[in-house]
Parts: structure tokens; sequence; C-alpha cells
């Protein structure tokens, strides 16, 4: 099996506080080692992302797709892990990211607060699928009060992150829509439910199952396939309540300080070989092929046009983060 030289910096952030990377200088051709390697990347290529779980380390999932960017560019990838969200974007914001993992919603905040980046490729769960996933409503398995989402007012509801797209701002509009809150302001949430900001997929689900949230919200994959996989939920631990429309997926951003031809061969390697049967094949991992801590196939090429479903959810709920910039 093929092995990386990937540093992961390991940073902790809250709220908006900006991403800071080991051994990193200014954003470009001339990033951190001054030069540019002999397939025209940068010597360094910095990448910012939070993990879907609960977790303290991305390595896991994401060495195969790190190894393979560090053969075929030449570089050395380095990854910084945030806390949220807004770590990720204030990093792309201060040119401190050339690369970076983002949720739906966590993109379109990007763009709205003026973060100069370029769509590589967005994730998709199955060969030949369409990009997308759904959010869950759940609540225990033997809760015979809660059938839907009306049935969450006055509650205590685990969401995932204020930035989180399935996690925060679909379930809003869920909320909304049931007349549970009048809209996804803080002010608004915290009147019709008593929030709870998990951190994660995992943390939410789990929190829910075992009685610290009477309800909460989590992606259908963590939900339905990660956590029973990893033995955290057994059949009937959780009820399903709810389920959100298509939510466009997870995609991988460059920085535009990179140039187009950087940004460009960056997503022609993300759409043909960061998907787990190329990664299996060349020996990046084996058996079981995670991809950016999420359980997928590949990438498939993104546009901004593919979000605009996100940015019409955000106008409907008027979340906090939605108006920040």
């Amino acid at each position: 099996m093929k092995t990386t030289r990937t540093t992961f910096a390991a940073v902790a952030l809250a709220g908006a506080a900006a991403l800071t990377l080991a051994g990193c200088g200014s954003l470009g051709t001339a990033s951190a080692g001054g030069g540019t390697t002999e397939q025209g990347f940068p010597e360094v290529l910095r990448l910012g992302a939070i993990p879907a779980e609960n977790s303290t380390n991305l390595a896991e999932g994401y060495d195969p797709i790190i190894a393979m960017l560090e053969e075929e560019t030449g570089a050395q990838v380095e990854v910084s892990q945030a806390s949220d969200y807004a770590g990720v974007i204030e990093g792309l914001i201060a040119d401190k990211v050339d690369v970076a993992f983002l949720g739906s919603f966590a993109y379109v905040l990007a763009t709205h607060n003026n973060a100069a980046v370029t769509p590589l490729a967005s994730v998709v769960a199955e060969k030949g699928a369409e990009p997308g996933y759904f959010s869950l409503g759940i609540t225990q398995g033997d809760n015979d009060a809660v059938d839907g989402l009306e049935d969450f007012a006055g509650k205590t509801v685990c969401f995932v992150d204020p930035g989180s797209t399935s996690g925060f701002l679909y379930p809003s509009a869920g909320l909304i829509d049931a007349g549970v809150i009048e809209s996804g302001t803080e002010q608004d949430v915290a009147a019709g439910v008593e929030p709870v900001y998990a951190g994660g997929h995992d943390a939410s689900a789990l929190a829910v199952a075992s009685g610290d949230c009477e309800v909460g919200f989590a992606m259908q994959s963590m939900v339905e396939e990660t956590l029973p996989a990893a033995g955290d939920l057994a059949e009937g631990d959780l009820k399903e309540v709810w389920k959100s429309e298509t939510i466009s997926g997870s995609l991988f951003v460059g920085n535009d300080a990179l140039g187009d031809e950087v940004n460009q061969k960056l997503a022609t390697l993300l759409t043909e070989k960061a998907n787990s049967d190329y990664l299996r094949e060349q020996g990046y991992c084996d058996g079981e092929c995670l991809l950016t801590d999420e359980d997928a196939w590949g990438f498939v090429p993104a546009q901004d046009s593919d979000y605009d479903g996100t940015r019409e959810v955000c106008a409907i709920t008027k979340s906090d983060k939605c108006e920040e910039g």
C-alpha cells in the first residue's frame, strides 16, 4: 500500500478564527516553499477541512486522496483540521488555505463572504450517481410522542453546527415549514426549540440515541450506514421522522490565488482519480476506501450553479450565518 508524507496540523478553532497551518507562507506559486513542482503546482498545497464525524483526526478519511495528489502534483499536502466551517472559510479568505472540502452551505457562505474560490469536484456516493445527499430528523426508537417535525416544538434539539448544510440549514427550513420556528435566526430558533450544537453528525445522532437530546438532525449516511457499521448504533435505537429534499453534494474548492491552470488540473485529478476504484487499483488504499471522511465512491465535476438550491434555502431561513458578510 502506498504511503503519504502528508503533514496533519490539527488546529482547534472556534467561531470565525482563521486557520493556522504549520510551515506555510504566502499563497500561490510561491506558497510555502517559494517555488513550483515539475508538474506546475506549488511545492506545498494547504488543505482545510472539518470532519463529518466528531473526530480529532482526518487522516483516515483523507490519506488515499492526499497520497494520490502528492504523487500526481509533486507537492506536499498539508492538511489542517478546523473545528467548524467558519474556520475553513476564514482560512480561504485569509489565503491560508489553497484547497478546501466544504459542505453545500459552507460553500454558499464562502462565496457570500467574498471568498475567491473555484468549485473543483462534488462528492457522489456511488459511481454514476448524481451528487447530493439527505438530512434526517431523528428521535429515540421508542419515542411515540414524536412522529414529525411539528413535534420538535419546545424540545431539546441536537443540530450539528450553525454552518452545517444537513445539520442546521435544511433542518431549519423543515422546522419553518412545520411551524415550529419563524426563521433560522439564532433568536427564532431558540424561541421555538432548545438548540444544542453537537459539533459532528455522529455526535448529534448519538446524543439523540442516548437521550441527551430529545430529537435532532444528522446526515442520512451517518445514521443509516456509518454508525451502525461501527457498532455505535443498533437497529431500533433511532426513529427517522423527517427526510430533507436533496442537498447539493459537498465539494472541493480551489483558492483562485492558485490560478486557473492549477485549479483546472486539480479538478481533473479529483474527478478522474479521486475515486475508490482508481485509488484501490493504484494501491492507495486496501479494502474500505474512505474519502474525505465520508462514505463515498468519488467525485464528479462541480459548478457554482449547482448550489443555487442551497442559496434559496438560505434566503428562506434567514439564518444568521446567511446574513454574515
